[in-house]
């Protein structure tokens, strides 16, 4: 009895008993199934919360959207897309800027006269010796009662201006004298011839524009000729303005065809130019040291001319 007890304490003491051992072991696979199974339920529920995620991403995107189908192009249309790939590039055409309209008219000024006036472009303008006007051949004369009178310039009307008709020519013509006191330029050489008494008319006074002139005309010609000049002076700045209106005409009475021009019209162009004439007051010391260099380059040119004559002899 003692014995067993004995046995039985040593046992307690330093091993488990088989009934112990047993009871542990199951305790223990319980323990590990549990922890499995709640892994595994971790496990699937994770994998439903993504795979929800995943379709509700893929319902908010909706579906993509099917491209249209590309039609199949026809030959004429391949036959165009060739071309056009083949084609030269285009080059962008140059832009051109809007050429400017020249004016109708043109300003003429001599800053040594002071005088300007507008005439048309189309008009040949010509100045200093070669201004010189001519009806029928010949130079039409200043009409000044005193020498020292000089042509500043000369507008020509075209001679295709009037066709059809018998006129020759016409101009405009500036001449300026400043050796005649205000008196003298009222009065002219010689006045109108045109009474039937052969009497000479007065210089009549006529307004142009915004200046008071004196005004007379000559006339000469014959059947198939004639000229005719109209003679205004005005004094401004201790100078004596003369402008001369002249017109020619020939042919008509002879030539088959030709008809006596509007000489009215002709005149009432010319007389538009008058109207433009300005005068501006001449600078003396200015004036002076142009006279100067002319007077000198005259002496150089007359000096050129006697060395020539000298070396020919």
């Amino acid at each position: 009895m003692s014995a067993v007890l004995k046995s039985t304490t040593k046992s307690n003491n330093n091993t488990f008993t088989g009934t112990e051992l047993s009871s542990w072991s199951r305790q223990q696979k319980f323990a590990m199934i549990a922890g499995f199974a709640i892994l595994a339920v971790v496990l699937i529920v994770c994998a439903c919360s993504k795979h929800s995620q995943k379709s509700e991403l893929v319902t908010l995107a909706g579906p993509a959207p099917t491209p249209p189908p590309v039609p199949a192009l026809t030959a004429p249309q391949t036959q165009v897309l060739q071309m056009a790939a083949n084609a030269p590039p285009e080059v962008p055409a140059l832009t051109r800027k809007a050429a400017r309209k020249r004016s109708a008219n043109v300003a003429y000024s001599d800053p040594s006269s002071g005088v300007s006036f507008v005439y048309p472009r189309k008009f040949p303008l010509t100045t200093g010796d070669k201004a010189q006007p001519q009806l029928d051949g010949e130079a039409v004369p200043m009409n000044f009662t005193e020498p020292g009178g000089t042509t500043v310039a000369t507008v020509g009307l075209p001679k295709t201006l009037y066709p059809g008709t018998d006129f020759a020519s016409a101009f405009f013509t500036v001449n300026v004298n400043r050796s005649l006191s205000e008196e003298q330029c009222a009065h002219f050489a010689f006045v109108d011839t045109s009474n039937a008494d052969g009497e000479p008319i007065d210089a009549e006074k006529v307004k142009v524009g915004a200046a008071d002139m004196e005004m007379t005309s000559e006339f000469a010609g014959s059947a198939t000729k004639q000229a005719e000049a109209q003679y205004y002076h005005n004094y401004e700045s201790g100078t004596c303005y003369e402008y001369i209106l002249g017109l020619g005409t020939a042919g008509y009475g002879i030539s088959e065809g030709v008809e006596p021009v509007n000489r009215d019209a002709v005149f009432a162009r010319l007389e538009k130019i008058l109207a433009t004439a300005k005068i501006r007051p001449v600078d003396k010391d200015q004036e002076q040291l142009q006279t100067k260099a002319q007077e000198q380059t005259q002496q150089s040119a007359a000096e050129h001319v006697i060395v020539g004559i000298e070396a020919a002899k």
